[in-house]
């Protein structure tokens, strides 16, 4: 009898799908229209994206050494991402001082990022500033090209990195017009902010 013939397929990994579709997307009468349509069926999900930086951390490395820099990041590793799991979020990315999250839930988003600075207020208390975990947070909400567990794109990824990381200040907790509209929290106080980030309809600062 016959042995019957048999191979594993090897699937192509996610990026090596989409950089098919973005190299077809670059050729001569390539229909983009279809081949972004295909590009959001495969990779489009709708996430809550949180950025955080830390702030005058250029600061303190450029005064206190590399040493004081592990230290920081650290110390804010080991009391935000038991927070983080916690609401269930994905830590998606690490670089530096800063963190990359996502949420399949709006409102655990924002309850983490209070939670998140509600946390570092006693730890930072009785410390000189040098030592203290100074989180600023930013906050999107929608749809995103999400590449398998590693990166994210759309316009409230690029929305909730800007408030994040270059506009929140130490403390804060910033957020798209989107995400405020997808939560229900009668106990926190939205503040519409002057500065509207590249792809938000509006921000707003979190009084919590």
């Amino acid at each position: 009898m016959s042995q019957p013939y048999s191979f594993r397929v090897h699937p192509s990994s996610s990026w090596d799908r989409l950089e098919k579709f973005i190299e077809a997307r670059t050729q001569a009468g390539a229909d983009q229209a279809a081949i972004d349509e295909n590009i959001w069926e495969l990779f489009g999900e709708t996430w809550a994206v949180m950025f955080t930086d830390l702030s005058g951390f250029s600061r303190s490395v450029k005064d206190f050494g590399i040493i004081h820099f592990l230290q920081t990041i650290y110390e804010s590793h080991r009391l935000l991402v038991p927070v983080i799991d916690a609401h269930n979020g994905i830590l998606m990315k690490l670089e530096g001082d800063s963190m990359l999250v996502i949420f399949k839930q709006p409102q655990r988003a924002l309850h983490c990022a209070v939670d998140m600075q509600r946390i570092l207020a006693p730890y930072n208390l009785d410390r000189p500033l040098t030592e203290q975990v100074l989180l600023c947070v930013g906050l999107g909400y929608g749809r995103l090209l999400k590449i398998a567990d590693e990166d994210v794109f759309g316009a409230e990824v690029n929305a909730a990195s800007k408030l994040g990381e270059d506009t929140a200040k130490a403390g804060e907790i910033l957020v798209t017009s989107a995400l405020k509209k997808a939560v229900n929290f009668p106990d926190l106080e939205f503040k519409p902010l002057d500065y509207t980030p590249p792809g938000a309809d509006g921000a707003y600062y979190v009084a919590y």
